[in-house]
């Protein structure tokens, strides 16, 4: 039981900045925008608000600081990719490389190896729910997450409001199916494609917050390990809707949970558990392009 309820606070744990990735990136997929560079801005996030922490001891400056220099990050992603025509992939790989290069380089002037918080921890930032946290079995896993954790959750409504209920999801929609047809309607399709990428990048900056601030309480190269590409796979997998693609981000986020959990009793071979979430990302992609393929051919499409 208590193997269990490990497993099943630590899928919260884990889903939750993947499932903050895949509602920023949707608006952008749905947009035709590809955001290649959630998992830079992601990185960004989790570096600048350690780091303005380590510096400063305001947790509100460092929270701010992330979300503005991702947003930035977003910014310069969107004009040259959107304003400037170039290719999305190419720019999205250049911030993912971008990124980690300078948290290194400052790592490298502060002669620091990784960045630890001193004066908050990881505590200090868990929220016990009043009456849920005494329920057995459901206190244990739905209490004593950060803040951030439970907004990721409620975004996953939020979005699929935002995106289904409201006219800017469905000029979003519009945009990214039929540009033409939004131009012509009078729709600013730039307008909503800078929008879509920017609200990408303001989830992403909670992402990182949530994956160093909050859970770790300190920032180390690289730690965001390849989420953001997930948040990606999860996204395809969903076809850009807001529960669907969450409810694959959670099944990564299964995956990395019983990575942990499993590998304490393996000893040796603990590493290999490393793997788990990648083998199922890879086996995900494959089956849900497999099926989409086989759909496409029973509607009668040929390919050459």
């Amino acid at each position: 039981m208590e193997l269990l309820n490990s497993i099943l606070y630590d899928t919260v744990y884990h889903s939750a900045p993947i499932i903050l990735c895949v509602i920023g990136g949707i608006f952008a997929y749905k947009a035709n925008v590809l955001n290649i560079a959630l998992e830079g801005m992601m990185l960004n996030g989790a570096f600048i608000s350690v780091l303005v922490e380590y510096l400063t001891g305001s947790v509100a400056l460092a929270v701010i600081a992330a979300i503005v220099t991702t947003l930035l990050w977003g910014l310069v992603f969107s004009f040259l990719g959107i304003t400037c025509n170039g290719n999305v992939i190419v720019i999205g790989l250049g911030i993912n490389l971008i990124v980690p290069a300078i948290a290194k380089f400052v790592l490298k002037v502060m002669e620091l190896a990784n960045i630890s918080l001193q004066d908050v921890g990881v505590a200090d930032f868990k929220i016990n729910i009043p009456g849920i946290k005494s329920i057995p079995l459901i206190g244990g896993i739905v209490s004593g997450h950060p803040v951030i954790t439970y907004l990721a959750f409620i975004g996953i409504a939020a979005a699929a409001i935002l995106m289904y209920k409201t006219k800017f999801g469905i000029y979003v929609r519009v945009v990214g199916e039929n540009e033409d047809s939004a131009i012509s309607l009078g729709l600013k399709t730039q307008k909503y494609k800078y929008i879509a990428v920017l609200i990408g990048a303001f989830c992403c900056a909670l992402a990182g917050i949530n994956l160093s601030m909050e859970r770790m309480a300190m920032f180390t190269s690289d730690m965001t390990a390849g989420r953001g590409f997930i948040a990606i796979a999860a996204i395809y997998c969903g076809q850009g809707k807001p529960v669907q693609s969450s409810l694959y981000a959670i099944l990564f986020g299964v995956a990395r949970s019983l990575a942990v959990n499993l590998s304490v009793y393996a000893e040796p071979a603990a590493g290999m558990f490393d793997t788990i979430p990648y083998i199922i990302m890879v086996a995900v992609l494959a089956v849900v392009s497999f099926m989409k393929f086989k759909d496409v051919k029973v509607r009668g499409y040929k390919f050459d």
